[in-house]
């Protein structure tokens, strides 16, 4: 996390941490939910985990305590010129940013390969279960998004080493010598960065949509309410994914009529997401609910997902994101959703898939203090945040001490602190739990949670996929139908 906080935009810090564990994650499930075989290509996979590792190698061997330039958002308009920025981390960053770009785009050509061309027979379209269908969208965000900021991050090696001025404006005086850049547009590296950056929020957020919506409806013992609904809502919040870049940039000095359209697109986004949650308490509302522990982590997803959600609304609103835009308030909003909700449908997925994965339960009751302590410390960390940007407290401050009019404020940011480390501190529950279910032997039966896609069904008895991935029988002895078998 350190190393993302250096080298990439201050409200991009969750990425660091959710966006890997979303792609291993979906390079895992994928193909055993909907798919007759493997992956196609076995070696994109590796691209994609590689990319990350190399990425995270190359930034971590070129920052050091000097490169504190290297976090600015803004990064195009002044260290594209050398004579600015002479860190090698610069230049790290960018190759590392390329090997990253490129790893995710072959695994995502993959992933959407195989669904198109590879479902177990019978798999229909409208059979496939909703994780599949949101890791399909993902895999076109991640075309569309990642190959945008692979082109930006070569404009701005070029404009470091060749010469160019894509980034760098005329009139730049660095140590009393006029740059020699011209024409270069201020603005364009925050086009650039954001028409990858806001579809990259749902890029890691649409994993966990589908993770929820599958998990909900297995712990309700009902069908999903709305299936189709919701894959058209999954496919809207994709397409919409890519038009409203631009709310990240209202106070950057774009026209009003740029920032009256994005606004407007940003409000429209909230219809396919309200549609979600709405369909979600419609999945449970008159299910047999079976709080366990991925339950408990999926209906914490959906309450932070809303809690998220509904300060966005302000921050589309140009004349309120003027005053919040860069304060605490922002924080509160992204990291709520970017942070918290993607990191439960995380562990929600862990703990439904390890018996699959593992051949073992985690313990419920450890599970379920686990989430105690991680959704109380999540509200505890991040709704006093809300408080301090409608203060007026900066969120790019390192040192609050010296800043008189902040003094009133140290209070609440202390119970942060705590906050934020008692939050920590109840992982350790989870790494307890997780590996102690390691030590143990195999005990796990082969469907402990009557679950009805593919991936529960032994290979030699799947046969034909017969019927839709939500068949539940409410009140009957066996209450549901898997997928594959008899009909």
């Amino acid at each position: 996390l350190p190393l993302y906080t250096w080298a990439m935009p201050p409200d991009s810090e969750g990425v660091a941490i959710t966006l890997p564990i979303v792609a291993q994650n979906r390079g895992s499930l994928a193909p055993i939910a909907a798919l007759e075989r493997p992956l196609r290509w076995k070696w994109d996979t590796a691209c994609v985990r590689d990319g990350f590792a190399y990425s995270s190698h190359l930034i971590e061997a070129g920052l050091n305590p000097r490169d504190h330039l290297v976090r600015d958002t803004t990064i195009g308009t002044v260290l594209g010129d050398r004579k600015v920025c002479q860190f090698r981390a610069m230049d790290l960053w960018l190759v590392s940013i390329a090997i990253f770009c490129l790893g995710s785009a072959m695994g995502a050509i993959n992933f959407a390969t195989t669904t198109i061309k590879s479902r177990a027979p019978g798999m229909t379209w409208t059979r496939l279960p909703l994780t599949c269908w949101a890791w399909f969208v993902n895999s076109f965000l991640i075309l569309g998004a990642f190959s945008v900021l692979l082109a930006a991050a070569i404009m701005l090696f070029f404009d470091r080493h060749f010469g160019s001025s894509f980034f760098v404006p005329a009139g730049l005086v660095v140590s009393g010598q006029l740059s020699g850049h011209h024409g270069g547009s201020v603005l364009l590296w925050q086009h650039l960065f954001w028409f990858f950056g806001h579809p990259e929020v749902y890029i890691v957020i649409l994993p966990g949509m589908g993770i929820t919506s599958h998990l909900l409806s297995n712990f309700s013992r009902k069908p999903v309410f709305g299936y189709r609904a919701m894959v058209y809502a999954t496919i809207a919040i994709g397409v919409l994914g890519f038009g409203i870049w631009g709310h990240h940039m209202f106070t950057s000095g774009i026209s009003p009529v740029q920032a009256f359209a994005f606004s407007n697109l940003t409000l429209a986004i909230g219809v396919p997401s309200a549609l979600k949650v709405f369909n979600w308490l419609g999945t449970m509302l008159g299910g047999q609910l079976r709080f366990q522990t991925p339950m408990l982590f999926s209906i914490g997803f959906v309450s932070l997902f809303i809690t998220g959600g509904l300060s966005g609304p302000l921050l589309a609103q140009p004349v309120l994101d003027s005053y919040l835009h860069n304060t605490y308030f922002v924080v509160a909003h992204f990291h709520l959703i970017m942070g918290m909700a993607a990191l439960f449908a995380v562990f929600a997925a862990t703990y439904f898939w390890a018996p699959l994965m593992l051949g073992r339960r985690l313990s419920e009751p450890l599970g379920k203090i686990h989430f105690w302590f991680t959704f109380i410390g999540a509200y505890a960390t991040f709704i006093p945040m809300h408080l301090l940007g409608m203060a007026g407290h900066p969120r790019q401050y390192a040192q609050l001490t010296d800043v008189h009019y902040l003094q009133p404020l140290l209070p609440l940011q202390h119970f942060i602190t705590w906050a934020a480390l008692l939050t920590t501190a109840g992982q350790l529950i989870f790494l307890w739990n997780l590996f102690a279910a390691l030590l143990r032997e195999k005990e796990s039966e082969a469907n402990p949670w009557q679950s009805t896609t593919l991936e529960w069904i032994p290979l030699a008895e799947s046969g034909q996929v017969q019927r839709g991935p939500y068949e539940f029988i409410p009140g009957a002895a066996s209450d549901f139908d898997p997928q594959a078998g008899p009909a």
